[in-house]
């Protein structure tokens, strides 16, 4: 009984000690992600629009569990869109939601695998032909991120890069 008793404190004290890497982890990840970000991109309103050219600007706030990116993105006269994400973490599993598709606010659910958190998006109305699309926040070297969205065409079935913004720390 003792035996049983040490083996299963050893395994719970593991467990707390794992459990407190992976949000340590999240923490100094998502630290990296916070401040003022600008940069430049392209959108598609939808997958078989034209591409437009962004020029994009974000701020960026971030704790131990959480992110929130704010910003604007605008092209010459054509484009101009407020875009955010809230993010929360849990781990390394993230659960939000994100404003940019002109649609009203979806819901963000993923997790992070090395320096990108790649998320599943649930649009508040079809986009596409479906409620469904793929988005990546990415940290790219000591002071860049790219946002990207993919979504499927539903003419064709194939995926279409619909926005992606190379920012850097500004």
């Amino acid at each position: 009984m003792i035996k049983v008793l040490a083996c299963s404190m050893a395994v719970a004290t593991a467990a707390m000690a794992t459990a407190g890497a992976a949000h340590a982890d999240e923490s100094a990840f998502l630290k990296t992600l916070a401040g003022s970000w600008s940069g430049n991109g392209t959108v598609k309103v939808r997958t078989n629009a034209p591409t437009i050219k962004v020029t994009c600007r974000f701020k960026s706030d971030a704790n131990a569990s959480s992110l929130a990116l704010n910003g604007r993105c605008t092209s010459l006269v054509v484009f101009s869109r407020v875009i955010s994400a809230n993010l929360k973490a849990t781990g390394d599993t993230y659960t939000g939601s994100y404003v940019g598709a002109g649609t009203g606010t979806a819901g963000l659910g993923g997790k992070r695998a090395g320096n990108a958190i790649s998320l599943a998006i649930r649009w508040a109305k079809e986009v596409n032909g479906d409620r469904r699309a793929q988005m990546t926040i990415e940290k790219t070297g000591a002071s860049g991120m790219r946002l990207t969205t993919i979504d499927t065409d539903p003419a064709t079935g194939r995926s279409v890069v619909t926005s992606r913004i190379e920012l850097r720390r500004s």
